[in-house]
């Protein structure tokens, strides 16, 4: 795979994106964006939800706010707000428009977020401790740049089947990486929501930064735990390869899914459609997953997350999802604990 991807013209992008407070919560701490940075337009109207791929390409994002009270809410309005006005304030001005470029600026914007989202709430203490996951999504010619911070993700459908594209960063996901669990176990295990980074609760943030070819046909689908949490990623294909329903329909069955295995969370999705002459079938053997983009400069870092090692926010009464805090020695008291409630 090329660092430098390729200049494509004539990608069409079919697009939708929805938002749900779900069956349990009274409040909804979800938010999401659609926009075209060539046309700088952000929207789910006509002109946005059906878009060529233009030089300046084109952002997906979704945020999962947590924090109690309007905390999450306003965290999550804050990262997908910051993340969209700092692309446009930069990248859309950049002379060099190369893909180094687009994935530096991208991964830069979701640290701005969550400085921004940190500093606000040091500024206003009745909101100190909220936060936000983040899984931002840029378009530039047949490449897709993830960033991810957190446990909302995004999937890639590819004829018909589904695969990952980006990792959590949870105590479940170490397990998985370590071959302690299975991610079957992960994913019906009750810490499943313990996350290990958000934006907001400390100043610096570690960005986990990926790409992803994008071939004809191929759709790509946003979502907060909500979704994810409620139906698997062989179901999301399922739902998504449906060829005969629009995009409207699919995210608003998506959704009507989850609420019927009882939308205990907010659940937001987007889904992304691609089609175009300019891109290419799908082989057997072609790659598709996590898989690391190495930006070129030496301050930018890729490696995993660590252990969240800041104040822990407080947690709300009906929000289940929290950070995971302290050091190792907190991580080994989890794992004991996690394995004793399974015999071990």
């Amino acid at each position: 795979m090329s660092l430098f991807g390729s200049k494509n013209s004539g990608i069409h992008i079919t697009v939708y994106g929805k938002t749900d407070v779900g069956r349990t919560r009274d409040h909804n701490e979800d938010c999401f964006v659609v926009a075209d940075l060539s046309s700088q337009q952000a929207s789910l109207q006509p002109e946005v939800r059906e878009h060529h791929v233009g030089p300046r390409g084109t952002l997906f994002v979704v945020a999962d706010g947590m924090g109690g009270a309007a905390a999450g809410e306003v965290a999550s309005a804050m990262a997908t707000d910051a993340i969209y006005q700092h692309m446009l304030a930069h990248w859309t001005q950049d002379e060099d428009q190369g893909p180094q470029q687009f994935a530096f600026r991208l991964k830069e914007a979701v640290e701005v977020a969550n400085a921004k989202i940190h500093q606000y709430a040091q500024d206003h203490p009745d909101l100190r401790g909220m936060g936000t996951t983040t899984t931002a999504v840029g378009v530039l010619g047949d490449q897709l740049y993830l960033t991810q911070v957190g446990d909302s993700r995004a999937y890639l459908v590819r004829n018909g089947e589904g695969v990952q594209l980006t990792k959590d960063q949870s105590l479940m996901q170490r397990l998985v990486d370590a071959g302690e669990l299975t991610e079957e176990e992960a994913e019906k295990s009750e810490r499943r929501n313990i996350i290990l980074q958000a934006l907001g609760p400390d100043p610096k943030v570690r960005v986990d930064l990926t790409n992803q070819q994008i071939r004809e046909g191929d759709a790509v689908v946003l979502c907060s735990d909500g979704l994810s949490g409620q139906i698997s990623r062989d179901e999301i294909a399922e739902v998504v390869a449906q060829d005969d329903q629009d995009l409207m329909q699919i995210c608003g069955r998506l959704i009507e899914v989850a609420n019927d295995r009882g939308g205990p969370d907010n659940i937001t999705v987007v889904v992304a459609r691609f089609g175009g002459k300019e891109l290419k079938a799908a082989s057997d053997d072609e790659e598709a997953g996590h898989q690391v983009y190495p930006l070129l400069d030496p301050e930018s870092t890729t490696e995993p997350v660590p252990i969240y090692r800041g104040s822990p926010p407080p947690v709300p009464e009906n929000k289940a999802e929290m950070i995971w805090s302290g050091g190792l020695a907190a991580l080994a008291t989890a794992l004991a604990l996690f394995f004793a409630t399974l015999g071990f």
